[in-house]
């Protein structure tokens, strides 16, 4: 069966506000900017604590990034979607690529609880037959087994997936795995997707199940 499989920082929803705020009550004074750290939010919590850091101290210890990112989860999970939205067309085309017979999943490095408390907020989560996250097993992107194992549990078979995703760390998971990869535009100015070389760039949602299904007949 074929199989869409989506990462969720970025790809499925814009996260960034909540994600930099939560970074930000690590400290006592705002040292990511919603705006211009836009790029380093999707790359995950350890990357934006490190970006913090480096401005606020000009270095940091790994020991203290991993006592500070159980604050920032906490204060994320307390704050998880009050400025996060999906992306314009999102649910248009879910439902378009099921009447189509796609099976959809999420793979996706944020924790699993997290991921699946966000999904059902945004009122997504049944259209997805798997979610796998960042701590689902002891292996995660661009590990080719993060990305094949939310296949597999979704219905479908590698040689019809095609993985969405935003970052170089997607299209590394796709080429490891064996698997076409879909980059969108719509992330923050300054980020080269089209320098990463995926199978493909997305524009708005609106034209995904028509380049799924030309990616997947050639």
């Amino acid at each position: 069966m074929r199989a869409a499989i989506f990462d969720l920082d970025g790809t499925l929803a814009d996260t960034s506000g909540d994600l930099i705020a939560a970074a930000n009550a690590c400290f006592d004074r705002d040292w990511l900017d919603p705006t211009a750290d836009q790029a380093t939010s999707f790359l995950g919590g350890r990357a934006m604590l490190r970006l913090a850091l480096e401005r606020k101290n000009g270095g940091f210890e790994e020991t203290e990034i991993d006592q500070m990112y159980r604050t920032l989860l906490g204060h994320y999970a307390e704050n998880l979607a009050r400025e996060t939205r999906l992306f314009p067309g999102v649910e248009a085309a879910l439902d378009a690529l099921a009447e189509q017979r796609w099976t959809l999943g999420v793979c996706t490095l944020k924790p699993e609880g997290l991921a699946e408390e966000l999904l059902k907020r945004l009122g997504v989560r049944d259209r997805f037959a798997s979610m796998l996250g960042a701590d689902s097993h002891a292996f995660k992107k661009p590990d080719a087994r993060h990305l094949l194992e939310t296949i597999i549990r979704a219905g479908g078979a590698p040689e019809q997936a095609v993985l969405m995703g935003d970052s170089q760390t997607d299209r590394d998971t796709a080429e490891n795995a064996g698997v076409p990869c879909v980059l969108v535009r719509f992330r923050p100015a300054g980020l080269n997707v089209e320098a990463m070389k995926p199978a493909a760039l997305l524009d708005h949602y609106d034209d995904l199940p028509v380049l799924l299904n030309r990616l997947v007949a050639a």
